[in-house]
């Protein structure tokens, strides 16, 4: 299946969505409320998306981004799945029932981001001592020992 074949497919599933789907460098990329996340993973992984390759955030202020990283081996394609979250409410559902994979890449997630996925077997800190303090990923984090640089913030 070429990806131009699976965006007309998930355009589908997904009318409402259709206008999110994109293709960048080859890969599709498919935008979905956060309420709408699993559901969309589920779907893709019937698809034939059967590999999770990533889990990972991008802080925007406002808002997080998940970001999903799946491919399908038999179609030869790769997708990105991404969600928004708001910073006050930073929850979304975990795939781990759909790729265990993602069990540690969301602890990741959950451990610099302070982003809860909601269902996950085992969501802990994974990288950082139980008595850290902080998200260290989140542009808003606070540390003595950073040095900033001018032009970031």
């Amino acid at each position: 299946m070429k990806i131009e074949d699976l965006r007309e497919h998930l355009c589908g599933i997904y009318p409402d969505l259709c206008p999110l789907f994109s293709i960048e460098f080859g890969d599709g990329v498919l935008c979905v409320s956060h309420e709408r996340l699993h559901q969309a993973a589920s779907d893709l992984k019937d698809l034939g998306f059967d590999r999770l390759g990533m889990v990972t955030a991008v802080d925007y202020g406002e808002e997080f981004e998940l970001v999903y990283r799946l491919q399908s081996r038999a179609m030869h394609a790769g997708i990105f799945l991404k969600a928004r979250i708001k910073r006050e409410t930073p929850v979304i559902a975990s795939v781990c029932d759909l790729w265990p994979a993602a069990n540690w890449q969301e602890r990741e997630v959950f451990d610099l981001f302070g982003i809860t996925f909601d269902g996950h077997p085992d969501l802990r800190r994974i990288l950082l001592t139980d008595d850290w303090v902080g998200y260290p990923l989140r542009k808003d984090y606070e540390d003595d020992r950073i040095i900033r640089r001018p032009d970031y913030i």
